[in-house]
C-alpha cells in the first residue's frame, strides 16, 4: 500500500509542476528576435531555395500567426512533419523558444496590413475552380478562407502569396503521409488531398501563389537592424 500511496504522490506532483511549467510559458515576441539565429539562414534570405530532401523556395513565415507557427514547429519537434533540417532544428527548441519565436515572425507580417478582399484577387480559371470545389463539403475555403488569407483556426496557415513550388511540395507531402523523409502526418489535410494528382495539386500551388496576401520574407538586414 505504501508504494502504491507512493507511486501516486509521485504521479500527482508530476501532474502539477507539468501544469506550472506549462502555465510559465507567456510568449515574448522580443526575446523571440534574439532567437533567430538558426532561422535567418534559410528565411531571413528572399527566395532561398532548399536542396534536400527536395528544391524549392523556404516558406515565407513573417505574418503567419503565432498559433500556426507555433503548431508547425510543433509538428516538425513531434515527427508529424519529417522533413530533415527542420526536425533537427525543432529538437533543440523549448516550448518557450517555440513561443517566442513564433510571437516575434507573427509581428513581421502586420504592417502590411488586411490583405485585398478576394474581389481584387485574381480569379481562378474554370478549371481551377473546380478543383477548388471538388470536396463539397470541405474544400479548401473552408478552412483558408475564400481569399487564402483568412484562415478560420489559428493553427490553419495563410497561403495567399507563399511561393508555388514550396505549396506544391508541402500539399505533396500530406500524400506522402508517413515517408520518413518528406512525409506530413495530419488527418484532415491527408484526406483533402487525396483526390488530387501531382499535377492538380501543381495548378492549385501555382493559383494560389498569385493572390494578394500578407506573407513575406523579411532580409536577415533587417532582422538584424530591427533587434
Amino acid at each position: 500500500m505504501n508504494k502504491l500511496l507512493t507511486t501516486m504522490f509521485a504521479l500527482a506532483v508530476a501532474s502539477v509542476t507539468a501544469t506550472v511549467q506549462a502555465q510559465k510559458v507567456t510568449p515574448n515576441a522580443e526575446n523571440g528576435g534574439k532567437k533567430v539565429a538558426m532561422c535567418v539562414g534559410c528565411h531571413g534570405i528572399v527566395g532561398y531555395q532548399a536542396s534536400f530532401p527536395e528544391i524549392h523556395k523556404v516558406p515565407k513565415i513573417a505574418g503567419q500567426s503565432a498559433s500556426y507557427i507555433t503548431a508547425a514547429l510543433t509538428a516538425y519537434k513531434g515527427g508529424d512533419r519529417k522533413h530533415p533540417t527542420m526536425r533537427a532544428i525543432a529538437d533543440t527548441l523549448t516550448e518557450q523558444d517555440i513561443a517566442d519565436l513564433a510571437a516575434y515572425y507573427s509581428t513581421l507580417g502586420l504592417a502590411e496590413g488586411d490583405a485585398p478582399p478576394a474581389a481584387v484577387a485574381r480569379q481562378p480559371s474554370e478549371k481551377v475552380q473546380a478543383l477548388i470545389a471538388r470536396n463539397a463539403d470541405n474544400n479548401c475555403t473552408k478552412c483558408h478562407g475564400a481569399n487564402f488569407n483568412t484562415p478560420n483556426d489559428g493553427t490553419v496557415p495563410k497561403l495567399a502569396g507563399q511561393y508555388a513550388d514550396y505549396l506544391f511540395v508541402a500539399l505533396k507531402a500530406y500524400k506522402a503521409g508517413s515517408h520518413p523523409m518528406v512525409g506530413r502526418s495530419n488527418a484532415v489535410m491527408s484526406t483533402q488531398v487525396k483526390p488530387f494528382s501531382n499535377a492538380e495539386l501543381k495548378e492549385l500551388a501555382s493559383y494560389i501563389s498569385t493572390l494578394p496576401g500578407e506573407l513575406k520574407t523579411v532580409p536577415e538586414s533587417r532582422l538584424h537592424h530591427s533587434k
